[in-house]
């Protein structure tokens, strides 16, 4: 199973609450750079798991509108900036993994994103996150641990 873990895109500093807080222009822009990247990947993602904050909601529609995929967002209110990486490994491996899944997409906030690296990887690197970057996890479900293969940010690809 593959897995791919996405940081929202660049926000705005202020907002009515962290949880209202919405892309910028260039957020924007990283999310659709990165999206393109998803899409020249030809990755068809069975699920795609996406926090209730605005920023993240946005991110998750800007690459949904670019890539193939029949998979709807589902919102999960424990992807947020202080979710539990131990709490989504759970929900990987309790629904994901059993609904024979082969590319999962997750867009989420730091820390958690880097934190959940650290959780799905035999290695327990815990990245740093440029905004709309992207993770990927060659996971071996079986074992329940993966390998960090790859991390890609928009700087990366311009």
């Amino acid at each position: 199973m593959q897995i791919f873990i996405m940081r929202h895109g660049q926000a705005s500093p202020t907002g009515v609450s962290d949880a209202q807080r919405e892309l910028t222009e260039q957020g924007k822009l990283e999310a659709a750079v990165m999206a393109k990247w998803l899409t020249n990947e030809k990755t068809e993602f069975c699920q795609v798991l996406v926090s209730p904050f605005k920023r993240a909601q946005q991110t998750a529609n800007i690459v949904m509108a670019s890539i193939s995929s029949s998979s709807a967002l589902s919102t999960l209110d424990f992807i947020t900036p202080v979710g539990s990486a131990r709490t989504v490994h759970d929900y990987i491996d309790g629904v994901c993994v059993a609904e024979r899944c082969d590319a999962l997409l997750i867009v989420s906030h730091m820390p958690l994103v880097s934190y959940l690296v650290a959780e799905l990887t035999i290695e327990k690197n815990s990245p740093i996150f440029q905004t709309a970057a992207i993770a990927e996890i060659d996971y071996d479900s079986d074992r329940m641990k993966g390998h960090l293969t790859r991390l890609i940010s928009p700087n990366d690809l311009c």
